[in-house]
C-alpha cells in the first residue's frame, strides 16, 4: 500500500491553501490588535468588545481605565478593546458637498 505522488501533492496543496486562507490572516489580525493595544494613549476614544464606549484615562501593562458617560470609571483588560470598532469611532467623518 504505497502512496501515489498525486495524493501527496493534493494533500500538500490543501495544507498550503489552508495556511494562506485561514492561519496567515488570523496571525496578521492578532499582530494588528497587539500593535493597536500597545499604541493606546491617554485621551483616546475606544469601544470595548462588549460595546462599551469610553475615553482612556489610565494605562498599565495589561489593563486600561476608561471613563464612560456620567463620569463612571471602569477598568478593562487591554485585550477587551475592539480594534475595528475603535478605528471606526475615530475615523474622520466625510462631509457631503
Amino acid at each position: 500500500m504505497g502512496s501515489n505522488p498525486q495524493s501527496l501533492i493534493m494533500m500538500g496543496l490543501i495544507i498550503l491553501v489552508f495556511y494562506f486562507f485561514m492561519i496567515r490572516p488570523q496571525i496578521k489580525k492578532q499582530k494588528d490588535q497587539k500593535k493597536f493595544s500597545d499604541e493606546l494613549k491617554k485621551g483616546d476614544k475606544i469601544i470595548t468588545t462588549s460595546g462599551i464606549h469610553g475615553r482612556v484615562l489610565e494605562l498599565t501593562e495589561t489593563t486600561v481605565l476608561i471613563e464612560v458617560e456620567g463620569g463612571t470609571k471602569i477598568r478593562f483588560d487591554k485585550t477587551a478593546i475592539s480594534l475595528e470598532a475603535s478605528k471606526a469611532l475615530n475615523a474622520p467623518v466625510a462631509t457631503k458637498s
